[in-house]
């Protein structure tokens, strides 16, 4: 851990203003209550030039160096968003800031550079976002496939939402097909819940209903 002092949400976001200028795209601050007393959290967004991607990371390791959280990802049509989410300044008196860095990559050229050699933690996300969004990431020390078997289809990512996406004939209605016999037990139906039978008014206390001298309440 360096000796930065610790920074305001508003000073984090000056100092990468300050260092890429025109390179960064978009930058916000939203504020977030935490636990049952609402305690004050803070989420810094900033969209960047790809270009800049470790660039950023180095600048916020310079800061302090970051939890990694995830590579998050979303298509969005023409481009892919990868949106790498980390925290910094965790345990500190004054609380952790969740930092996000966006970046897009054009379909016609989804390469993004491996941010492992700064933060070895980030090579299973990395790993992830290749297999599900076909993007590649160059200089990946280990590129295999995470969780797709082996005999899943080459190009077929299946959190595209183009024609790469999940082919319509690979999703199985188990219902039409029967249960597989090698799935969990399926879980117990839940029991049917018993009809309450009405309760019958009681009758108001004689007396209670007018007041005295037989004026009505």
């Amino acid at each position: 851990m360096n000796g930065t002092p610790h920074l305001t949400p508003p000073q984090v976001v000056d100092l990468y203003k300050a260092e890429f200028g025109a390179g960064i795209l978009d930058a916000r601050i939203t504020e977030r209550g935490e636990g049952a007393k609402k305690t004050k959290g803070y989420n810094i967004w900033i969209r960047l030039d790809r270009k800049l991607l470790k660039p950023a990371i180095k600048k916020l390791i310079d800061i302090r160096f970051p939890h990694f959280a995830v590579i998050a990802g979303n298509d969005l049509g023409d481009e892919i968003e990868l949106l790498y989410i980390m925290s910094v300044f965790y345990g500190t008196k004054f609380g952790e800031y969740m930092i996000t860095f966006g970046i897009r990559l054009p379909k016609t050229d989804l390469t993004v550079p491996t941010i492992t050699d700064l933060i070895p933690g980030a090579l299973l996300s990395e790993r992830e976002k290749q297999e599900f969004f076909g993007i590649t990431v160059t200089d990946i020390p280990d590129g295999r496939r995470l969780f797709l078997p082996d005999d899943f289809p080459q190009g077929v990512y299946p959190w595209r939402k183009d024609e790469t996406g999940i082919k319509p004939e690979m999703v199985r209605e188990l219902w039409a097909i029967n249960r597989p016999k090698d799935r969990p037990v399926p879980p117990v139906p839940e029991k049917p819940v018993p009809e309450k039978k009405p309760v019958a008014e009681v009758p108001a206390a004689e007396g209670k209903e007018k007041k005295a001298g037989g004026a009505a309440e």
